[in-house]
Formats: C-alpha cells, structure tokens, sequence
C-alpha cells in the first residue's frame, strides 16, 4: 500500500474518530441534561440543595474519552440546563457548578488516564470528590450564597436561617458552609463515584467501538 493511500486511510480514520467523539459528547451532554431535572432534596440541607445524577454521563465521558471530553460535556449540561430552565443568578450559578463539576471529573479523568485499572478509577474518584467538595465550600461561599441572596433580594443572614431552621448547629455562613455544602457535595461525589463503577465497564466498550 502506497504512503499516499496510508495517509488517505489514516486521515479518514482521525476524521471518523472526531466525528464520533463529537457524537458522543453531544450525545452524554443531553442525557446529563435530563438527569439535572430529576432532584432529590436532603434532610441536612435546605430546599435549594437537591442532589442529581447528571455528573455520571459526564464522569463516563471523562473516563471513556479524556478529561477535555468530560469538561466538554459539562459545558454541554449546564448550556442546555441554562436553555430550558433559565436562570435566577444572571448566570453565575451555572458558571460556578459548571467549575464543581469539573472539580470532580477532570482530576478522576487525569487520573484514570494514567492508570487504566480499577484501582486508578477509585483513586480518581475520590481525588474528584475530596477537591469537588472543597470547590464547592469555597464557591458557596463567595460566589453561589452572594449571588442567591442578591437574586432573591434577602440578606445572608436569611439563607443561613434557613439552614439553622433543619440543623441547630448552623449559625453564620461558615458552619452553612460546613455542615450543609460539604456534606451535600461530599454525598454527590460518594453516589456518582459509585454508580459510574458499577456501569462503567458495562458501557464503555460501546462508547469505544471504532475509536
């Protein structure tokens, strides 16, 4: 076979991967999208604090395709959630669960793509979750808690009533921050982390058929 018809093959086969890769990105995005609209609230936060699974698609994305194809259907969730639902904080909210979410699958995917093992996905996983829920404190804190009570037209001091009316322990933004955020974000990364185990094998060869 001639090198220029090596280099034909090759070349259609590189565009044949991006296409499908696009494919599958848009593909994670909208079901991410769909599970971002089922909520589920917790007893230990208040009413705006629901979990979802929509970091799953997005986890299998990174896992399946790299961290820059999880990042990207990250993107793609938050843009289509910002496109049906709207937004009350002008969107600062979506910009900062855009980065919590990153928070979490881009260290499991770099790690992960160093150590393609079981072993290394746990290790993702949790390096995900501990500085997801980092990110999300400091977040919450200075950007997503600002933004919510300015939207909303109420002081701080009312969001953290609001915690302390569902746990005692809550009494300024800080003990908020910690006995609310942490253990929502905490809880979020545990959940996904397994799901993602439980499946991600199952699936994966799908989404690498011909890649």
């Amino acid at each position: 076979m001639s090198t220029d018809v090596m280099n034909n093959v090759n070349a259609r086969t590189k565009t044949r991967t991006k296409v499908r890769t696009i494919a599958q990105v848009g593909m994670l995005g909208a079901i991410a999208t769909v599970l971002m609209l089922f909520e589920i609230p917790l007893p230990f936060a208040p009413a705006f604090y629901q979990i979802d699974f929509s970091e799953v698609p997005v986890l299998i994305g990174c896992f399946a395709m790299g961290p820059l194809a999880g990042a990207a259907v990250e993107f793609i969730k938050i843009m289509l959630n910002f496109a049906i639902n709207g937004t009350i904080t002008a969107g600062v909210g979506e910009a900062a669960n855009f980065l919590i979410g990153c928070a979490l699958v881009i260290p499991a995917g770099l790690i992960y793509r160093r150590k393609r093992t079981r072993t290394g996905a746990v290790a993702g996983m949790v390096s995900g979750t501990v500085i997801m829920t980092a990110a999300g404190c400091f977040l919450n804190a200075f950007i997503l808690l600002p933004a919510y009570a300015k939207a909303f037209e109420m002081p701080i001091d009312a969001l953290v009533g609001m915690g302390s009316a569902i746990n005692k322990s809550i009494t300024d933004l800080f003990t908020f921050v910690l006995f609310a955020v942490a253990p929502f974000n905490l809880l979020k990364g545990v959940l996904v982390s397994m799901i993602v185990l439980l499946i991600y094998k199952k699936i994966s060869p799908i989404l690498k058929m011909n890649m």
